[in-house]
């Protein structure tokens, strides 16, 4: 049972923390049938749930791959699999419109066979054979999942093999015969946030209790563990120590002390480690001969001054001898930033964001310094591109879409464009008639604010039409352009408008973008959330009485927080698995990992600026708000259910026009299959439908 620390006293709602308390689950049980009883009944829940659920299950979906030696590997959820297939296909069979696959393991066999709920949690597997992975499977879909051994040749569990019990574990394979792993090992071994304090060095054939703790972080940091780099000639292994959300630190075990990929039963010498002389809110990452470090604060180093948001380059050999001469590779610009870095055999291929719109650059070394080549894309949407193969090729995967243009996958090299599509979604609804605008909203400080607005251009010039804005304003996450089947079939069909905010706190533009919102500057996400919200207004595009509004999680505590605080402004909310009860988050479950985000309440100076927007504290009788409905998951474990039920269970006594739904299982993500994602996506579009029309 997953319980909390004591609550304040005063109040009256502390009881719906404890999670599986029967008192706690009898009330979420008679929440969820008012729920059902008053929108399942609705003529447009059951059009939209079918349209969903054949949407989830269709065979048309791209299969998405991950290439393994000879063998390209997918997870696949359909009608017939609702728990998942682990499968793989070779690439003559991947070109075709219908590959043929071949099952590697089938979850809903195995949850039968064993008795249990089991939800595909991830794989890891050991290069450069790739026969041996480490599956990590969740009951009911937590975070919390066990880890165990498997064949890909026999497709059978490892007997004897490594085997972890249910913890938010970290594993990564040194070798054949032994394992970094950071696990619950009993009292001391997990950080305030949960996640674990050591890493141990465990060999085959031992018992867990045996391994060779090799390093340990401090209880408040929010986690630690172990990386290995397995790339032939330049195999690296070390640790990471997450101090806190944007702050880590790196260590490197010397060179001379890595063992080869092999089953060597050589032992690690814990204080033959070197930590890497960068800003502790950097990022460093090895390609090959190189050190690359992306900065997220302005960096003086080697008689430079390098900006936030920059990737730079050096080589790591004469970085570890103490010379410290960077290129910069990428330079942000206010409205240009890097989104992420792939390697390929011989390159790294940066995925940028220009306005919210994707561009994609290869960088190549050569004896007259790195090349740069800008790809030649489909579009001015979304794109993604990544390595086939890192070890072995320059090949890449490039995905591309938008909001009405579904997406494609692409096949292409280094050097050259994407051409014809390997793969392409068809289209789901008929966007005729749809168009997509940007738009610019100022915000209370003056700043402006980006966002798109989609849907029918005689909907939009009505001013009438259910208009829905989304946001999360978060943790550095961009929001970008693409292709929702289910918005395209439940809202925009149905002649609804949709929203996407670019506020700030999310990574649409660097760094700097997401600290203008940190902390003590929270109220700036809300205040541009607000403000692109007053701009559809005063655009002409909906008027308040057809505004809805969703978010989930970090974006949970968006909507909910600006529902509290400007109640005139929006008709219905759909606040999904959200924070809500800031004076507690950090005694909640992960909570303590996000006070670099949010500050520490537990610091009169934190919660003096965290007092003003909590929305369960701030929360008031005789005010009257929008309507709401909030969804979440008796599983999640990441972000505490009782946010959810406690904010709500206090509007529903204030009288005001509230909804719940709680999902049984289904972990942060709120649903474990297709058929219970369906069923929540289509209670909440006919909630909004009923609300906003």
């Amino acid at each position: 049972m997953l319980t909390t620390v004591a609550a304040p006293e005063g109040d009256p709602y502390q009881w719906l923390e404890d999670v599986a308390g029967p008192k706690s689950l009898e009330y979420v049980e008679a929440q969820n049938a008012i729920t059902v009883k008053q929108f399942e009944s609705k003529p447009d829940f059951a059009p939209i749930q079918k349209q969903l659920r054949d949407i989830l299950d269709s065979q048309d979906r791209i299969p998405y791959v991950q290439q393994l030696g000879d063998h390209l590997y997918n997870f696949w959820q359909d009608k017939q699999n609702p728990r998942g297939l682990f499968r793989r296909t070779t690439w003559d069979e991947y070109r075709k419109p219908q590959p043929q696959w071949e099952t590697v393991l089938d979850v809903d066999q195995l949850s039968k066979d064993e008795k249990e709920n089991w939800v595909w949690h991830g794989s890891s597997t050991l290069p450069p054979d790739y026969r041996r992975c480490l599956i990590s499977l969740s009951r009911g879909g937590g975070d919390a999942h066990v880890t165990r051994e498997f064949d890909l040749q026999t497709r059978q569990f490892v007997k004897d093999g490594f085997s972890l019990p249910e913890a938010k574990s970290q594993v990564v394979w040194r070798n054949l015969d032994q394992l970094y792993v950071g696990t619950d090992f009993g009292e001391g071994s997990l950080t305030d946030s949960g996640y674990p304090r050591l890493v141990k060095l465990w060999r085959r054939g031992t018992p867990l209790a045996e391994a060779q703790q090799v390093y340990q972080g401090q209880k408040t940091d929010v986690s630690v563990s172990a990386w290995v780099e397995h790339t032939p000639g330049f195999f690296r292994e070390g640790f990471s120590r997450e101090i806190a959300f944007y702050k880590s630190e790196t260590f490197l075990i010397q060179p001379e002390k890595a063992a080869e990929n092999s089953s060597t039963s050589a032992s690690v010498d814990p204080t033959k480690y070197v930590k890497f002389d960068v800003p502790d809110d950097a990022q460093v990452n090895m390609f090959r001969q190189w050190l690359t470090v992306r900065l997220r604060s302005d960096w003086k180093v080697g008689g430079k001054t390098f900006p936030a948001g920059a990737l730079l380059v050096t080589e790591l050999a004469a970085f570890l001898q103490g010379a410290r001469t960077f290129e910069m590779l990428f330079e942000p610009q206010p409205r240009l930033s890097l989104l992420g870095v792939s390697e390929t055999k011989n390159a790294l291929v940066l995925n940028v964001s220009d306005n919210v719109r994707g561009r994609v650059i290869e960088l190549q070394p050569g004896e007259s310094g790195w090349r740069r080549r800008e790809m030649h894309l489909p579009g001015q949407g979304t794109v993604t591109a990544a390595a086939v193969d890192a070890e072995t090729s320059d090949d890449l995967w490039v995905s591309y879409q938008d909001f009405l243009i579904p997406p494609s996958l692409y096949l292409t090299s280094l050097g050259k464009d994407p051409a014809q599509p390997l793969k392409t979604l068809p289209a789901f609804f008929d966007a005729a008639g749809m168009t997509v605008q940007q738009f610019e909203a100022t915000s209370a400080d003056k700043t402006q604010v980006p966002y798109f607005v989609v849907g029918k251009q005689d909907a939009i010039a009505s001013g009438k039409a259910p208009t829905l804005q989304y946001g999360y304003g978060g943790f550095e996450i961009p929001q970008f352009p693409r292709y929702s089947a289910g918005i395209g079939t439940a809202w925009l069909q149905r002649g609804g408008i949709y929203v996407l905010a670019n506020i700030r706190g999310g990574g649409e533009f660097g760094p700097a973008w997401h600290q203008a919102a940190l902390k003590a500057n929270r109220q700036h996400a809300f205040d541009d959330f607000e403000a692109i919200a007053a701009d559809l207004v005063k655009r002409g595009i909906t008027g308040q009485q057809h505004l809805g509004i969703m978010g989930g999680s970090n974006g949970g505590l968006l909507v909910s927080t600006v529902a509290i605080q400007r109640p005139e402004l929006f008709k219905a909310v759909v606040c999904q698995v959200p924070l809500t009860d800031m004076k507690r988050f950090h005694k909640l479950l992960a909570g303590a990992s996000w006070m670099a985000e949010y500050g520490n309440p537990d610091q009169p100076a934190d919660w003096e600026y965290l007092a003003k927007y909590s929305p369960y504290q701030n929360a008031k009788a005789g005010v009257t708000y929008p309507r709401i409905l909030f969804t979440t998951s008796t599983r999640d474990d990441r972000v505490h259910p009782a946010h959810a039920r406690k904010l709500y269970a206090k509007l529903k006594d204030f009288g005001q026009d509230v909804f719940y739904f709680e999902n049984t299982e289904g972990g942060h993500a709120g649903s474990t299959n297709n058929e219970q994602r369906a069923r929540i996506i289509a209670l909440e579009y006919t909630f909004l439908l009923d609300s906003l029309r």
